[in-house]
């Protein structure tokens, strides 16, 4: 995550655009007595290699120095002048479900305030984002196209061409990373197209069955 902010210690990295949410029930309060927060809608990230980062629209230059594992220290600034500085902890959370779909779990420690956040790509999430909007376009009366929502290897298919489908049904079963993840049909139709087959490998974002 350090490098995603500062280029990695000199050498210039590519532009990377990232979505960082709060974990589930970690969004921090707003008083010490206060209900928590409400985890909010991610913020979309954009860093580029000379750290500047510019959050929802909002540039900020965010250089964050690795001082041994797992400690950090964070400096914004605009205009060049520096206007805060934070002592960071930054740890990986293993979690296999997560890593499986492309999303990073990571606890930060922020001058003694913890979170967790969800650190995810841009570019997959708009495509999860673009894979479960089947109930959707169901709603539209229009044809549910499936994708890969991760790369992996089609295990086996259920259905075929023609089959009549109910709400949750098996379609077709995905083995990423060692886990084997069922697709599911969204809404009830008919499958129209089987785009993807048996030992078959297929992409973040490949179109896997229609239904309509």
């Amino acid at each position: 995550m350090a490098d995603d902010l500062n280029g990695g210690g000199g050498t210039r990295r590519r532009d990377r655009a990232v979505r960082v949410a709060f974990a589930p029930g970690t969004a921090p309060r707003t008083t010490p007595d206060a209900e928590a927060a409400d985890d909010g809608p991610a913020a979309a990230v954009r860093i580029d290699g000379a750290g500047r980062a510019r959050v929802d629209g909002t540039d900020r230059t965010a250089i964050l120095t690795r001082l041994g594992r797992p400690r950090a220290r964070l400096v914004l600034s605009e205009d060049d002048a520096a206007i805060e500085s934070h002592q960071v902890l930054v740890t990986g959370l293993p979690d296999p479900g997560r890593t499986a779909l492309g999303v990073r779990r990571v606890e930060v420690v922020v001058d003694g305030w913890r979170f967790e956040l969800d650190v995810d790509s841009e570019a997959r999430a708009r495509l999860r984002e673009r894979a479960t909007s089947a109930r959707a376009d169901a709603a539209k009366g229009g044809p549910s196209e499936l994708r890969a929502i991760i790369p992996g290897r089609v295990v086996s298919v259920d259905v075929a061409e023609g089959d009549m489908v109910e709400p949750g049904g098996r379609l077709l079963v995905l083995e990423a990373m060692k886990m084997q993840n069922e697709l599911k049909a969204p809404r009830a139709g008919t499958v129209v197209r089987v785009a993807a087959g048996a030992g078959q490998t297929v992409e973040l974002g490949d179109l896997l069955v229609v239904i309509e």
